[in-house]
């Protein structure tokens, strides 16, 4: 399915209610809200440069709830990804460096809009991420988180070890998380690049993936296991739409940046 417009299209989508009836939904993206604003300021580069071609675009939900977890291999991932979600229906809405929030008009921008601040490190602000996932809730927003929580150390850009924070948040808030994957957006910027090559206009291949309801964990204690454990599904699920994507097979044992004397965040050149 390519996706190449500036905007989806403002006609409402049906879905059903607790009592089976069909109820018209209006997209997130015909409300009138900041996120405008940052659509005007981001789409037309992003049509310029980039074509989407979607698979399976049907399993993005258009209403409630849910954490939306893409691979990461590129320092523009978010813009893409993020333009991507715009163009299918739903504001993103993303867990970022709190640092830009001090930016005059970025950080208020940032802020209207429901970004969710993080320190460094990846450690967040007080406890706005448990806010911030109960006001998910309440409102029925979608929120973007990597698992992987930075960009993937493995040499072939597969997906590298994930970190529990995407499945904590779907897990104690009881809301799906959709794997998705995207490929050829190294070829728009490569991986820690500080240049990008908007010409000629690069596809982008996405695939998304069937939502993880993790029902099979419902009652268990959110410990490490637990949360070890959900992870490895979720990356094992964005990991095989990426090996769909790619048309070959990822290597048997997922990359672990520990395994090879790495640091997990930061800029990595190896």
């Amino acid at each position: 399915m390519p996706v190449n417009g500036a905007s989806p299209s403002s006609e409402p989508s049906a879905v059903p209610d607790p009592t089976g009836k069909p109820v018209r939904v209006r997209k997130e993206t015909t409300q009138p809200s900041v996120f405008w604003i940052l659509a005007t300021m981001v789409l037309p580069a992003v049509n310029l440069a980039v074509r989407y071609r979607v698979t399976d675009a049907r399993k993005f939900p258009q209403s409630g709830a849910f954490v939306l977890s893409p691979n990461h291999f590129s320092e523009i991932d978010p813009i893409v990804i993020g333009a991507l979600a715009w163009k299918l229906g739903r504001a993103p809405r993303f867990m970022a460096k709190a640092s830009v929030f001090t930016i005059p008009v970025l950080g208020w921008l940032l802020s209207k809009s429901g970004q969710i601040p993080v320190q460094r490190g990846g450690v967040a602000r007080g406890n706005e991420p448990v806010k911030a996932a109960r006001r998910l809730v309440e409102r029925g927003q979608m929120v973007i988180v990597y698992p992987e929580g930075s960009l993937t150390r493995d040499p072939d850009l597969w997906p590298m070890r994930g970190k529990t924070g995407a499945v904590r948040i779907a897990l104690e808030q009881g809301i799906p998380i959709v794997p998705i994957a995207h490929w050829g957006t190294q070829d728009l910027m490569p991986r820690y690049s500080k240049r990008i090559s908007p010409f000629p206009r690069k596809t982008i291949h996405v695939k998304i993936g069937d939502p993880l309801s993790f029902s099979e964990f419902r009652g268990r204690s959110l410990d490490t296991a637990t949360l070890n454990e959900a992870t490895a599904i979720l990356m094992d699920a964005i990991t095989g739409l990426l090996e769909d994507l790619r048309g070959e097979k990822a290597p048997a044992r997922r990359w672990n940046p520990s395994e090879h004397d790495q640091k997990e965040t930061g800029r990595f050149e190896g």
